[in-house]
């Protein structure tokens, strides 16, 4: 079984047919009927229903799929990871919750490019539940999530303990809305929490998009919000803003480097790890 057929096989699954493969792969759509051909006589199995012009998986072929992007991720993790050794060149894609990226990530990078000069960090913000899926699905090569979690095929490090606090504008009126990150956000779901033992069960929600908007409406005595010390302690809007303490099965928060178990290791993974045994971080310094 070739990589290319199992790729081309792949293609025509997420277009959904030979037509729509074929453009995205660039190559005519002979070659493509071809090659799923002789991917269906190795195997000896049907792997697409024909409907027309339209291809549906069969059970098998749905079987395959999930084997093919594991195997597609693991050829490139492979590559990655063959160029970290020694002078550690190439790529390494991260994932952060926005308020970690926020305050904490610059000064981790800036120690990582210091340590492997030739390795391109590539960066994506998202909540812990997304980061978490791209990290199953091989999109993300490691993500720092919001704790805890559990997964068979994640390796989950815990690097720090974030303290949350409970945020409100100074000697204004603030309205009963909570204001977070959208689902899937870890903080958000520690908030929520919070409510409901707290007896807040008509509290309005309301879901905002970047950390500084929270800051910002709540500044204003449009809600509260929970979010992490240091992240409202470097906000420009730090002046308006009240910080409560929590107790702390509300306020300690783990915050995790999570991996793939079957993917490759990355000299980049572990620098990163490393960063945070010292009791003073250099990197907390940069940032």
């Amino acid at each position: 079984m070739e990589l290319i057929s199992l790729k081309t096989f792949k293609t025509v699954a997420e277009q959904g047919g030979v037509l729509a493969a074929s453009k995205l792969l660039h190559t005519v759509q002979s070659n493509i009927t071809a090659r799923i051909k002789r991917l269906e006589e190795e195997l000896d199995t049907a792997l697409f229903y024909r409907k027309g012009r339209k291809l549906k998986l069969t059970p098998a072929g749905t079987t395959l799929l999930e084997y093919a992007n594991k195997l597609i991720q693991l050829e490139q993790q492979a590559g990655i990871a063959v160029k970290q050794v020694g002078e550690s060149a190439g790529e390494i894609r991260l994932g952060s919750m926005e308020s970690f990226a926020a305050v904490r990530m610059p000064g981790l990078v800036q120690t990582l490019r210091k340590v492997h000069p030739k390795l391109l960090p590539r960066i994506k913000t998202e909540t812990s539940g997304a980061l978490i899926q791209d990290i199953l699905d091989y999109r993300l090569d490691g993500a720092f999530v919001g704790g805890p979690v559990e997964h068979k095929d994640l390796i989950c490090r815990q690097v720090l303990m974030e303290e949350l606090v409970l945020v409100s504008a100074k000697n204004i009126p603030v309205a009963d809305s909570l204001i977070m990150f959208r689902e899937g956000c870890a903080y958000r779901e520690r908030a929520l929490r919070w409510l409901r033992d707290n007896g807040r069960i008509d509290t309005e929600v309301m879901n905002m998009g970047t950390q500084e908007g929270i800051l910002g409406c709540v500044a204003v005595g449009l809600g509260f919000t929970l979010v992490p010390r240091k992240v409202v302690e470097e906000s420009k809007y730090i002046d308006d803003l009240n910080l409560e303490v929590l107790a702390p099965e509300y306020s300690q928060v783990p915050t995790l480097l999570i991996t793939h178990k079957d993917a490759a290791s990355m000299a980049g993974i572990e620098t990163l790890l490393g960063m945070f045994e010292d009791v003073i971080p250099e990197w907390e310094s940069a940032a």
